[in-house]
């Protein structure tokens, strides 16, 4: 790899993404001279282009892309080059039409927007890798490339039912089942007289707007999803050859729901350790006082870096129509779950296509706008702060499961696998505790808490690896809807929870509705309301069910009253040298705040640094401290010692200071006291 020093030495980076192949070559010069005024370091490019650099079959065209390379390097802006495998050139799908989509109808569909491509048709990635191999050959020792990102939201796109398709998929059933005896017996064949003879007689699971039982649908899933990481390890695969010790990154963004895009297990590139720098589009919403949507963007960082130690690049920033102030509070956060890079989508407002009405900071004239004011401001801060031990890293003692085919599992069910998971994600983050989200099977699991939010289902490896963790003296927190069915998507006929009920001490019988409940009560509560009785503190929370426990070895902690009879909710059991936690509604604020306040205060889990409520803050390394503010008015934060402000060049003489509102604040200790936090080292 080629040294970069300029590139190297940068902690943190601010830019944009860029689309020269949109704008007049005449335009390129003022526009990275703009980018390089504003402080910029980084410029994303070459994102959904593939037909700018081959515009036909084997004739590829870079000498326009080569100037583009040069100005960025002259202007010293280091450049991620996306290698745009998806969408697939027009004339790719004319000269292969097999590559294309068709619908669960059985027609053909014309390529009208991005993604329309079926990732496992063979020809379309011999192609693709064509193409990868090609770009990656020119550009690998061009002194401003910093990275090759691969593929852009590989997990958006329609799902293809074509003939090949199918064709693939009796293949892949036939490695994984070996025998039409083990298939039916995996897929209930028996009900519903939908036995297979054969393998031939296998169809795909959806067939116009009639989708199939769910273990055929589970393994219709599965199989796509392994294309998709197949498919992307082999581009990765073109960089390590091609370009040894440049960075691998992307937009990754793989959890689009069922009926927009390709959701997709993400975790074996995750823990592949393949991903250099794992990526995402970073949107929290375009408001100050709304949170939903920036909490929703924090636990996307986790759920595509799950246990990586390397920096994270958002590799796109809002910008659109965001609240001044928004996404500069919203970079300052980010920095929290490790993220090194804010890369603005987009640099200009598009002129023309799906997106034209996309704003981004500079408007359709070329003029630049309040967003480029903004992201000004956040370059030049960052270039402050950037030595105060960025990027930072998790010193994580509590672990968040997520399981791609629970997801699948859950959708049957009245609340899906991650919506939990985000609720658990939301309870832990504003605690200011660091928090992982893990694969259980995938993962060695060194923390003190390991929550299993609605993990539907669960296979023998991974209640193994839970059992071990209680029994070695973890706590194991568990809502409802979690251990519900076996490997192939079948409810549990043994008792439930299905492998674990030892290890969590309890019986669980039929599920039951308070709303129904409430006919046989008069008064509060009503509909899917709960009371619920936890020690001395009594709370309502909101549940469509709830999971009838009986309780065996476990002692009941919190009941639910006011229904025909009492039910237990919370149940703890103490197995080996751990505690294993069950909650018998899906995962509720007031009833998992309650639940980790014992838990963490049993182990001792305490955040770094004491702020008031609505205050993120971590310590950085051992003199640096973060503060991000995400409310609206100013708050006061305590510090252990006089400090000096990074961020703002003043030096605090007391034990603390006043954060405006929405502000962010980056102090050095100028005397430090034990307690500020353990040293984060950094790259």
């Amino acid at each position: 790899m080629t040294e970069r020093p300029e590139h190297c030495a940068a902690r943190l980076y601010v830019g944009a993404n860029y689309h020269p192949h949109d704008s007049d070559p005449r335009q390129w010069e003022r526009d990275i001279r703009m980018m390089k005024e504003a402080g910029f370091t980084v410029a994303r490019l070459g994102h959904l282009a593939w037909d700018s650099f081959e515009p036909t079959d084997a004739r590829f065209e870079f000498a326009w892309f080569d100037e583009v390379m040069d100005l960025m390097r002259d202007a010293g802006i280091g450049v991620i080059l996306d290698i745009a495998v998806r969408p697939a050139p027009i004339w790719l799908h004319r000269k292969h039409p097999s590559i294309g989509i068709t619908d669960p109808s059985g027609n053909a569909l014309y390529p009208n927007t991005r993604y329309m491509v079926d990732a496992g048709d063979p020809e379309y990635r011999a192609h693709a890798l064509r193409f990868a191999d090609a770009l990656t050959r020119r550009y690998a020792g061009h002194p401003a490339l910093v990275a090759f990102g691969v593929d852009n939201e590989p997990g958006d796109g329609p799902y293809s039912y074509s003939e090949t398709v199918r064709r693939r998929f009796v293949s892949w059933l036939r490695e994984r089942h070996a025998t039409i005896e083990s298939l039916n017996r995996a897929w209930a064949s028996q009900r519903w007289s939908r036995r297979i003879g054969d393998f031939d007689e296998v169809g795909l699971p959806v067939s116009g707007t009639v989708q199939g039982a769910p273990e055929r649908v589970l393994d219709f899933r599965r199989f796509v999803s392994g294309e998709i990481t197949e498919f992307l390890l082999s581009v990765i695969g073109r960089v390590e050859a091609n370009a040894p010790g440049v960075f691998v990154t992307g937009n990754s963004w793989y959890y689009t729901e069922a009926d927009r895009g390709r959701y997709f297990d993400y975790a074996e590139i995750a823990y592949s350790g393949r991903m250099s720098r794992d990526g995402m589009g970073f949107y929290p919403g375009l408001s100050l006082t709304d949170d939903t949507g920036l909490s929703e963007a924090l636990m996307g960082i986790a759920r595509i870096r799950f246990e990586s130690d390397t920096p994270f690049w958002c590799t796109e920033f809002t910008t659109m129509t965001a609240v001044p102030g928004s996404v500069r509070r919203s970079a300052y956060a980010s920095l929290l779950m490790g993220n090194q890079m804010v890369c603005g989508w987009t640099w200009q407002t598009m002129h023309g296509g799906e997106e034209q009405y996309l704003q981004g900071m500079v408007d359709w004239d070329g003029e630049p706008n309040r967003k480029y004011d903004e992201y000004r401001q956040i370059a030049a801060e960052f270039a402050r702060i950037q030595h105060c031990g960025f990027p930072y890293r998790s010193r994580a003692e509590i672990a968040l499961a997520f399981s791609f085919p629970s997801q699948l599992a859950s959708a049957s069910l009245p609340e899906k696998h991650d919506v939990q998971l985000q609720t658990c994600f939301d309870a832990v983050l504003e605690r200011n505790l660091d928090q992982r989200v893990v694969d259980v099977s995938r993962s060695a699991l060194p923390y003190r808490i390991l929550v299993l939010p609605g993990v539907a289902l669960l296979d023998e490896d991974t209640a193994e690896r839970v059992r071990r963790f209680v029994a070695d003296g973890g706590t194991v927190v568990m809502t409802s809807y979690s251990a519900l069915v076996t490997e192939d998507g079948q409810v549990f006929t043994t008792i439930r929870p299905g492998l674990l009920a030892d290890v969590f001490g309890v019986r669980l019988g039929a599920y039951q509705e308070p709303r129904l409940l409430h006919e046989l009560t008069a008064g509060e509560p009503q509909g899917d309301e709960l009371d619920i009785v936890y020690g001395d503190r009594r709370l309502r929370v909101e549940a469509p069910r709830i999971d009838e426990i009986h309780p065996g070895t476990a002692r009941v902690t919190a009941r639910s009253t006011g229904l025909d009879r009492d039910y237990p909710v919370v149940t703890v059991n103490d197995y080996g040298k751990g505690r294993a936690v069950y909650v018998g509604t899906p995962a509720r604020r007031p009833l998992i705040d309650l639940v980790l306040d014992t838990e963490t205060e049993l182990r001792e889990i305490r955040p770094d640094l004491p702020v008031p409520r609505g205050v993120l803050a971590r310590a950085l390394d051992a003199t640096h401290l973060l503060y991000v503010n995400l409310d609206g008015e100013s708050k006061p934060i305590s510090t252990p010692g006089p400090t000096r402000s990074v961020l703002h060049e003043r030096t605090h003489a007391e034990s603390g200071f006043t954060l405006a509102p929405f502000d962010a604040d980056v102090v050095e200790v100028l005397q430090h006291a034990d307690g500020v936090g353990t040293p984060a080292s950094t790259p």
